[in-house]
Order: C-alpha cells, then sequence, then structure tokens
C-alpha cells in the first residue's frame, strides 16, 4: 500500500465513522490491516474505532472486528481485551472471562484488562474480588473513566459511598459526558440527603440525553423531598409522556398537584393511578387525603374503607376515616339544629 492510498483508506474511515457507517468504516480498517498492518498508525486507528464502537455501544460490530484484528495477530492483548469487551456487553459473561484472562497473561499491565475483569466480577457478585480489580485498573489506567466508574460501583456495595462518590468525581472529571457515573453519583448525592446537588446531577444528565427515564425519575424524587413542586409537575408530566402506564410517574404528577395546593385536579386524575396498582394502600389513602381536603366527605369516607379493607392496620388510612366519619355526622346534625322553631 502506497503512503497515499494509506491517507486515502484513513480519511475514508475518519470519514465513515463521523457518519456513523460502522461497517463501511470497519471494511477500510480491515483493508488497512491486511495490507499494512505493522504500520502503528494502523493499529492505533483499531484502537480508536473500537473505543468509538464501544461508546456507540455498537457490541456486535465491536466483536466482528476485534475478531477480524485476533485473525491477523492472535496474541494481541489489545485485541483480546476488546473482544472481552464485546462478549461482555452482549451477556456472554464465561466467554468474556476467556478472552479477557487472555489479555492479562499476555500483559498484565493492560488498563482494558483490568477494567473488564472488574466489570465482570461486578456482574458475577464477587464483590472482594471485583473491588481488588476496580483498584489494579485504577493504579494503571488512571486517565480512564471506566476504571474510576467501577471502582466507585465496588464501593457502593461495600456501602463506602463518600469513597464511591470521590471515585465517580474522578471518572466524570475524565469525561464529563459519561452518564454511568453521573447517575450512580446522582443515587449516592440522594441516599446521603444531599437533595440540591442530586438534582443537578439529575439536570446535567438531561442535559446530555433529554429523554433518559432514569434521570427524570431521580430528579423526580429529589424535587419532590425539596418540595419544589412546580418543577415537580413538568418533570413528571414529562414522565408521564414517555412511561404513561407507570406508577412513579403518576404519583409525582399527583403529588405535584397537591403540592401546589391544586387537590381538585388532583382528584381528577388519581384514579389513574390506583388502576395501575389497585391494592396499593397508600394510593387508596391518598385518594381519601385528597377528598377530604376539598371537604368531600362522603368520598372521604368510601376510600379511606377501601383502603383498611386492604390494609386494616394502616394507622393513615383510619385516621382519615375517623375523621371523615366525624365531619359526616356532623353535617347530618347541622340541619336539626338550625331548623325552624314551631309554636306548640
Amino acid at each position: 500500500m502506497t503512503a497515499q492510498e494509506f491517507e486515502d483508506l484513513s480519511a475514508q474511515l475518519l470519514q465513515h465513522i463521523t457518519e456513523e457507517d460502522w461497517q463501511l468504516a470497519q471494511n477500510c480498517l480491515v483493508r488497512m490491516l491486511e495490507q499494512n498492518f505493522h504500520d502503528y498508525r494502523t493499529q492505533s486507528y483499531y484502537t480508536y474505532f473500537a473505543k468509538v464502537l464501544e461508546q456507540a455501544e455498537q457490541f456486535e460490530q465491536l466483536l466482528e472486528l476485534s475478531q477480524q484484528y485476533l485473525r491477523l495477530k492472535p496474541a494481541s492483548p489489545e485485541g483480546l481485551a476488546f473482544k472481552a469487551r464485546a462478549l461482555q456487553k452482549l451477556g456472554r459473561l464465561s466467554e468474556a472471562t476467556v478472552a479477557n484472562d487472555q489479555a492479562l497473561l499476555l500483559d498484565n499491565t493492560l488498563p482494558l484488562a483490568w477494567i473488564n475483569r472488574s466489570g465482570l466480577q461486578l456482574l458475577q457478585q464477587k464483590y472482594p474480588e471485583a473491588l481488588r480489580s476496580a483498584q489494579r485498573a485504577v493504579e494503571v489506567g488512571k486517565n480512564d473513566p471506566r476504571a474510576w466508574a467501577n471502582l466507585g460501583v465496588a464501593l457502593m456495595n461495600f456501602q463506602r459511598l463518600n469513597e464511591a462518590l470521590s471515585a465517580f468525581n474522578q471518572s466524570i472529571a475524565l469525561d464529563p459526558e459519561y452518564i454511568f457515573p453521573l447517575q450512580l453519583k446522582g443515587e449516592i448525592l440522594y441516599k446521603l440527603g444531599r437533595m440540591t446537588e442530586a438534582a443537578e446531577v439529575a439536570q446535567a444528565i438531561l442535559a446530555l440525553e433529554p429523554l433518559n427515564t432514569i434521570a427524570l425519575m431521580n430528579l423526580a424524587q429529589a424535587l419532590r423531598s425539596l418540595e419544589r413542586y412546580p418543577e415537580l409537575l413538568e418533570i413528571s408530566g414529562q414522565l408521564l409522556q414517555i412511561i404513561p402506564d407507570h406508577v412513579f410517574a403518576w404519583e409525582h404528577f399527583i403529588r405535584a398537584l397537591r403540592g401546589m395546593g391544586s387537590y381538585a385536579q388532583a382528584s381528577q386524575v388519581i384514579d389513574n393511578l390506583i388502576q395501575l396498582d389497585p391494592t396499593n394502600v397508600r394510593y387508596w389513602t391518598l385518594k381519601a387525603d385528597t377528598h377530604y381536603r376539598l371537604e368531600q366527605y362522603q368520598q372521604a369516607l368510601t376510600a379511606s374503607e377501601q383502603a383498611l379493607e386492604i390494609d386494616m392496620q394502616y394507622p393513615p388510612a383510619q385516621r382519615l376515616h375517623d375523621k371523615a366519619l366525624k365531619k359526616l355526622r356532623l353535617q347530618d346534625r347541622e340541619p336539626a339544629s338550625i331548623r325552624p322553631m314551631r309554636p306548640v
């Protein structure tokens, strides 16, 4: 291959990657590998393209590319590590473990192989081993955000939340658009009661992926805790557009309305929530409370009775039942007290 032909193929490869035409990009790279394999630039293009395919979640394509690379260089630790990466993401854990172990036998300082090992051990719930592997991954690949992300997950499994948070921060510092550590950072902040920060993290994710359901749900939880009901109404409304039959979305939508004092609107939609989970005592109690606040005491009594049929020991439902019954009895006595007296 002439230098000009190499440059032309390189340009085509990068163009196809930009256009996300993975198959044409792979065809270009395979030609470069076959005709100019020992050129370090060709191997660099393989590494670059493999990383792009991973980020694009094109794992079948990554597996195929790595297998083609290994046909040309069977003892490539990097090729084996990328093959293991693809197999892991495709759920073929046993095959991934074999390929990754081979990579580490060839190069026990390869960051990706240690990242893979920690990830595989996390999936297999081998938490002590996963923590050790993640720590090793950080040692040999301190500039790889995936290494820090796996370390954070491993630490979370031992409830070492502050250390995990620090690891996720390191990962995010290396790649501010890496969704995975952002989501887990938000989860930790929520557990630690740092709701304002948790909301900010969820908003950062939504700036990258506006339809990220997990981020929307995390943001809704944080906003509810912060009692920021107008924002909660907006976010839960977005959730209802994405997951219209999800109890979480309806519950937070209704709680936003109630938090804003819009009990009449809440009463009109609360049956949508109950239809999705008709044996949930909390939802029937929520309905009873909503009607009670609207001074609709008969509806409140009926809803609280339904709640008590589900769980007769549920104190909030019992309290609402007693309060609604008391109000109804007072209403029954009122006409007698104001009836005009007739002469005998």
